[in-house]
């Protein structure tokens, strides 16, 4: 298989198929981001031939001599078929829609199992592509997108260089529900800085209430000193929020969210890992919430956060 640098997939993902169609970010510009500064590019799509020949490996594995064995010590009679396959890269469904018909025309040709596929993308992602483009993408089996949207805070957005504004958010997610095209949130924790993230939950809470997101994950803003953000802080430009501000924040996101949704706090950036159905399971969110901000101390959170790896 091509593998190119680290490997990102949501949490839910941990039973597709990682295929490498493309590496890098097509944007590359936000200021707190550092997933891909191990690439000497910024974006890179894998030549097609690479992700026939990674295909053609996975459908010889499954008849592979070592592959059935391990299969008949788990009790199988031969090894699972995948049903799902996750393009990886910070944003493949920016590809032209011809490229992403092609390369579900070949996953479909190797593994004719394969029900859905789906990727991280941008909001400015599909921007370019027709309503009619869209849906044929969906007949495809591109489905559950998952999008960093980081937050509804316009200013947040705008100081981040995340290139959308929260009009774009709505407009381009609606144009993927009209297509028939679920996608899921990533909710930036802090990303309104200090004294802000309490306003900027609100103002997603007004955004993602207008929307019906599968998911919405939040993860918390882990700074590194390699980030642009780094250096603006040590500019006086940005404060972080503190750890137990962070919670505040992330409870009055959920107070505020009035629509059906997953709710899921489960990356590993987060102490606690927090989840459930909204709206069934709000309260009991809320309580979780409201347990933290009341029993854990805030040099507890800060040991929590320093232990986290260096990525």
């Amino acid at each position: 298989m091509h593998y190119t640098g680290t490997i990102w997939r949501p949490p839910y993902e941990a039973d597709s198929l990682l295929l490498e169609v493309t590496a890098g970010c097509t944007h590359h510009k936000c200021k707190f981001c550092t997933l891909y500064s191990d690439l000497p590019f910024k974006f890179r799509m894998s030549p097609i031939e690479d992700i026939e020949s990674d295909l053609l490996e996975v459908q010889v594995l499954r008849y592979n001599p070592a592959s059935m064995m391990t299969a008949k010590l788990q009790g199988l009679s031969r090894p699972k078929l995948f049903h799902r396959v996750f393009l990886t890269g910070a944003n493949p469904f920016v590809l032209k829609t011809e490229k992403l018909l092609e390369i579900a025309a070949l996953i479909r040709k190797y593994l004719p199992s394969v029900e859905s596929i789906g990727c991280f993308a941008r909001i400015t992602d599909s921007k370019k592509k027709t309503d009619e483009e869209l849906i044929l993408l969906r007949q495809a089996g591109y489905n559950r997108l998952t999008i960093g949207v980081e937050t509804g805070d316009d200013t947040a957005l705008s100081f981040m260089r995340k290139g959308y504004t929260s009009q774009d958010i709505l407009t381009q997610c609606k144009r993927l529900e009209q297509a028939g095209i679920e996608y899921g949130f990533f909710y930036l924790t802090s990303i309104s800085g200090k004294g802000k993230g309490e306003a900027g939950a609100k103002s997603s809470a007004d955004v993602f209430n207008q929307l019906n997101p599968f998911l919405i994950g939040p993860n918390m803003l882990t700074i590194y000193p390699e980030s642009e953000l780094y250096q603006e802080i040590q500019n006086g430009n940005w404060e972080e929020e503190g750890e137990l501000e962070k919670y505040r924040e992330l409870r009055v996101l959920v107070e505020n969210l009035n629509i059906s949704t997953y709710f899921a706090a489960m990356g590993a950036s987060n102490a606690f890992q927090l989840h459930g159905h909204l709206p069934e399971d709000k309260e009991k969110i809320l309580e979780a919430l409201d347990r933290i901000i009341s029993e854990v101390s805030e040099e507890d959170l800060r040991r929590y956060r320093q232990k986290l790896p260096h990525l």
